[in-house]
């Protein structure tokens, strides 16, 4: 069950896994988790996550 949205937006705003942890301020290993669906990270997470990409954090935090 992968975050397919989340993914998207992070490859249109030309961002690699390791570019998106480190203005997360995370581990490349956590934001893998995060984008496979495997952590649900915390709220500070995804609103970061929401002003990097535009897109409401309701829609990134969807699995598929």
């Amino acid at each position: 069950m992968a975050r397919e949205k989340l993914k998207k937006a992070r490859k249109e705003a030309g961002l690699t896994q390791q570019q998106m942890a480190d203005m997360l301020g995370i581990s490349l290993r956590y934001y893998q988790n995060i984008e496979t669906g495997d952590r649900t990270g915390d709220f500070v997470l995804w609103d970061t996550l929401e002003d990097i990409t535009g897109i409401h954090q309701r829609i990134l935090r969807e699995l598929s």
